[in-house]
């Protein structure tokens, strides 16, 4: 069988780090990405094949050439607020975009899928810690368009064969422990990488959306988890599958919910520098908290999680921060030096 794993999305935050992983595990990484979200820069573990999920014909061709034992598919969209304000662009990329990639890999003869869901398919929990077996509905168009593709997924398998595990995460947060790989969104609807950017005085100041949330202290609560603990999941989901595994979603989160005081708070502790903020408005599709019951994953996967620390999660990401804003001035002083 082939090692070869196709990830769409792969210069992104979560799949590059996926690809890392992938690489250390022995599998061949293929990364198939437009580059609108994600910078080429990124792509450290194995090629680049530059092309759209909505492009069937030129996936196709792809998966044909590789011919994966499996696909990691974390090309999407992800920011609650622009799905609010921009449904159709979701609709047209997450759900379309993800439909054109399953016709892909049925007229390829791909049938091994790795699926990049989200804890916002819940929508406002009845209850936390949330478990698979929660309702689902979904309060942002984020949210549906991966409900809706689970529900997609779901109904190919007894149509052509499709094996799948769904992966739905809490908040991915930190970056590469080695420094290989940070965050880097434009704009970035991150908190933590948002904190850091205050505290650097890159932004004037960090806005918190909203003070008045049903939690303890009025601010949003979510569940951090590192993403290198995200990316090992994939490794375990994959294998999973490839040991002929059956399919399932399975939650992926620490279990510890943390506020947005309490993060900015952790963030002060590891830079030693003050965040300054101020108060905005809610935004649309927020749920006051969200934590994650990552139970099955641990017993079924064997997962366990390495960095699940606010501390940990925020040290890696600070350090990554350091190093993209020193990397640009050590960049222009070799070019003076060798022009000198």
């Amino acid at each position: 069988m082939s090692d070869t794993v196709v990830v769409t999305g792969g210069a992104g935050f979560i799949g590059s780090h996926a690809c890392k992983a992938l690489a250390e595990a022995g599998f061949s990484p293929v990364t198939y990405d437009n580059l609108s979200r994600g910078p080429r820069e990124a792509v450290l573990y194995g090629p680049l094949e530059v092309g759209d999920i909505g492009d069937v014909d030129r996936l196709t061709a792809v998966l044909r050439d590789y011919d994966p034992c499996a696909v990691m598919h974390f090309a999407a969209y992800a920011h609650v607020g622009e799905s609010v304000s921009d449904p159709l662009l979701y609709y047209r990329n997450n759900v379309s975009g993800s439909v054109g990639l399953l016709e892909a890999m049925r007229d390829a003869g791909v049938t091994n899928l790795v699926f990049s869901s989200t804890c916002a398919v819940y929508g406002v929990p009845q209850r936390v810690p949330i478990t698979e077996g929660h309702p689902q509905a979904p309060i942002n168009p984020y949210g549906a368009s991966k409900q809706m593709m689970e529900r997609i997924i779901a109904d190919c398998e007894p149509a052509w064969g499709l094996r799948a595990v769904v992966l739905r995460y809490f908040n991915a947060a930190g970056a590469d422990p080695d420094g290989d790989l940070g965050e880097n969104h434009d704009p970035e609807p991150h908190l933590i990488p948002n904190v850091l950017d205050a505290a650097l005085g890159r932004k004037d100041g960090l806005t918190v959306n909203g003070t008045d949330y049903p939690t303890p202290d009025g601010t949003c609560i979510r569940d951090y988890i590192h993403v290198s603990d995200l990316a090992q999941a994939h490794i375990l989901a994959l294998k999973h599958l490839l040991d002929d595994g059956p399919s399932m979603a399975l939650n992926l989160g620490n279990g510890n919910g943390y506020s947005v005081r309490e993060v900015m708070e952790a963030a002060e502790r590891v830079t030693g520098l003050p965040i300054p903020w101020h108060v905005g408005p809610r935004r649309p599709g927020d749920p006051p908290s969200l934590v994650g019951d990552a139970t099955q994953a641990r017993r079924i996967l064997g997962w366990t999680p390495g960095r699940s620390g606010l501390d940990v999660q925020i040290a890696d990401a600070w350090r990554r921060r350091l190093h993209e804003l020193q990397a640009p001035q050590e960049a222009a002083v070799a070019a003076a030096r060798k022009t000198a």
